[in-house]
């Protein structure tokens, strides 16, 4: 199947550093605010280079998904938006409305990255006391009710957490969106296999990824579906690959001691077994981050969530994009700080290899 890539929309803000640091004068440390305008160039670049799509991040530290969405779609060509959203912050059916809307809006550029939750202090800030399991029994009946709206027909349904009568989208579009639903607990991998078109999983070594393609591949076989994969890292790529590693012993430099004890503190005490995944790549330490050949776990250091990095020339960035492919990985998504000059650097150094090993769709990402 062929590769998909897409990148990141930074609407928490960007720059230069792993992490916010502390201001001390250094022209490493300016943030860029996530204002319409600068936004607005990251998707450009995107939707110019050939990217397939952007991942479009929610949480109370960023911008709001679907009203950036919106704007952007208007903005820019062929990029398509992977929205994310939770199952915690609104109904099945009103996300449903909200989809058909933007699926006319953008000309069927939507696609949805269902987000289970993993942090308890924001979940509980969003007044979600759910445990783990239970929040994923939730997505499962979210997704049920979301799709069945789509289709325009009216019906009932009795949930643990959902419950409606005559429930009808009454102006529905006959583009569904592609689900993308990630996790790597039991739980997440259930659910995905019945309800998702594409499973995400955190980026980490092949042999860890291999393990959960295997896994939720026979699970969805068992229920008689087919399903896609995708993962998610950072990436440094540069002329040569003594530049890339020089960017990432700049990125550590730049990472206090304390923070990173105090990171790894707080993602002790997460409910995400992703989280957990990311942690043992490194153990919390700032030594041997090279977790594989060109797979750097330094981001996970000091930034919850995906942790790792690929790191080296254009030539090596490649070779192991194509690695991951050859998986049953079809699905990539990158982020480089700042995301602006890393699409570009990407995109004008890795995306023509990767056309030219005929990885790509069509000539484009």
């Amino acid at each position: 199947m062929a590769l998909r890539l897409h990148w990141f929309l930074p609407l928490h803000g960007d720059g230069r550093e792993v992490a916010r640091s502390a201001v001390d004068g250094s022209t490493a440390n300016i943030r860029r605010d996530p204002d319409l305008q600068y936004v607005s160039q990251v998707a450009q670049a995107a939707d110019g280079l050939g990217f397939a799509g952007a991942l479009v991040p929610t949480g109370l530290f960023c911008e709001d998904p679907w009203l950036m969405s919106a704007a952007l779609a208007q903005r820019t060509s062929n990029l398509n938006f992977m929205i994310a959203c939770r199952p915690n912050t609104t109904g099945p059916l009103a996300t449903a409305q909200a989809a058909a809307t933007f699926q006319r809006l953008s000309g069927g550029r939507l696609m949805l990255n269902v987000v289970t939750g993993g942090d308890p202090d924001e979940q509980r800030r969003y007044g979600d006391f759910l445990d783990h399991d239970r929040r994923y029994e939730r997505t499962a009946e979210f997704l049920e009710v979301f799709r069945r709206s789509l289709a325009g027909e009216a019906f009932d349904f009795e949930g643990d957490h959902y419950r409606g009568r005559k429930i009808l989208l009454t102006r529905p579009d006959p583009r569904p969106p592609t689900i993308f639903l990630g996790g790597s607990s039991p739980a997440a991998r259930r659910v995905a296999a019945e309800h998702a078109d594409v499973y995400l999983a955190w980026g980490e070594t092949p042999q860890g990824l291999a393990e959960l393609v295997k896994e939720v591949g026979a699970l969805a076989d068992a229920r008689g579906r087919s399903i896609e994969f995708g993962t998610r890292f950072h990436v440094i790529s540069r002329d040569t690959s003594a530049e890339a590693w020089a960017v990432t012993e700049r990125l550590l430099d730049g990472m206090d001691p304390s923070r990173i004890a105090d990171a790894q503190r707080r993602f002790a005490h997460s409910e995400s077994e992703g989280q957990r995944r990311m942690t043992a790549l490194h153990g919390g330490r700032a030594g041997d981050l090279e977790v594989h050949p060109n797979v750097w776990a330094g981001y996970a250091l000091v930034r919850p969530g995906a942790g790792a990095a690929l790191v080296g020339s254009h030539e090596e960035v490649a070779d192991r994009i194509a690695e991951y492919h050859a998986l049953g990985l079809n699905h990539l998504i990158l982020s480089g700080q700042p995301h602006l000059e890393e699409a570009y650097t990407f995109g004008e150094g890795v995306l023509p290899l990767l056309r030219h090993r005929g990885l790509l769709p069509g000539g484009a990402a």
